[in-house]
């Protein structure tokens, strides 16, 4: 199973932020409240000055494609005929706009194996900062409006001249396995049949080892061992960095924490096989391009 949004290869340009001077051709994702435009299987780009994007906030630039730049811009203002649930753990809605017949706007988490590197990069950085500058309009030294410099990669406050940049919260999601079994759960309110790794912030002032260590007894009163890294992903929904972990686990009673978990089990190797391959009775695998099911698969295979 391969990992969404690793290792596209995009030049981020940092050095041509500070100057507009990519603007001119550059090509422009649409972004509507956090949905990706897509015209089959390939994200839609648009040149700026395309009547989908009037009434846009101003561009943000994600990087270049070789010689091409490629931006950002959120049009959440644009309303459709009718709105989506929003409050679906995932919304299978999608919007066409009417400049954009043969497109269609959808929740990235549904087609992100779908997407090539390249493109993935581009839609996971166009949704975490398009989110970031939504949610980021005050400055929080002040609580004055702040605007958009560097590109889209940077806020200033003209009230006191505070500088905000894009946050990126790290998570640690952990494969915990003793012997041939491995430890996964579900919170409340998942699709059912819906297993997946442990996972959690990571707190201020704590090591990614003691995170693992601290989420998997808080969670499951599991104690946890010795902790190694596996890999990582960018997780845009809204700003996390996935920090994948396999931690040997020390002690096999669960006691749930029924906050943060309806259930959690021991599966073995030859169980959780069935379950990547579809076949299971009762458990689903993790979503497709996920970081999950990278490390669930890399540990039937023996590779972890």
């Amino acid at each position: 199973m391969d990992l969404a949004f690793a290792g596209g290869g995009l030049d981020r340009a940092a050095d041509r932020r500070g100057s507009g001077d990519w603007q001119e051709g550059a090509l422009v994702l649409p972004v509507w409240r956090g949905k990706l435009c897509l015209e089959g299987e390939r994200l839609v780009r648009l040149p700026a000055d395309h009547p989908a994007l009037e009434d846009g906030l101003p561009s943000v630039l994600l990087g270049f494609d070789g010689e091409q730049a490629v931006a950002a811009r959120d049009i959440s203002a644009w309303l459709p005929p009718s709105l989506p649930e929003t409050q679906m753990f995932f919304d299978p809605t999608e919007q066409v706009h009417p400049e954009l017949p043969q497109a269609r706007f959808v929740e990235l988490r549904g087609v992100m194996s779908r997407l090539s590197p390249l493109e993935a990069e581009l839609a996971a950085t166009a949704r975490a900062l398009t989110g970031w500058h939504a949610s980021h309009r005050f400055c929080a030294a002040c609580g004055q409006p702040s605007e958009p410099r560097q590109s889209g990669w940077q806020r200033i406050c003209p009230a006191c001249s505070t500088a905000h940049f894009p946050r990126t919260d790290p998570v640690v999601i952990m494969l915990v396995v003793r012997g041939d079994r491995a430890l996964i759960g579900r919170s409340p309110g998942w699709p059912e049949g819906m297993y997946s790794c442990l996972a959690g912030f990571i707190e201020p002032g704590e090591t990614v080892e003691a995170a693992v260590r601290r989420e998997v007894f808080e969670e499951t009163r599991v104690r946890v061992g010795s902790v190694r890294y596996a890999t990582s992903q960018p997780w845009p929904f809204p700003s996390s960095l996935m920090l994948g972990m396999v931690g040997e686990a020390e002690s096999d009673e669960i006691t749930l924490d029924p906050v943060e978990l309806e259930d959690a089990r021991w599966v073995s190797r030859d169980e959780m096989a069935s379950v990547m391959a579809g076949t299971h009775a009762v458990l689903k695998a993790p979503r497709a391009g996920a970081i999950a099911g990278w490390l669930i698969s890399q540990w039937v295979a023996g590779r972890l």
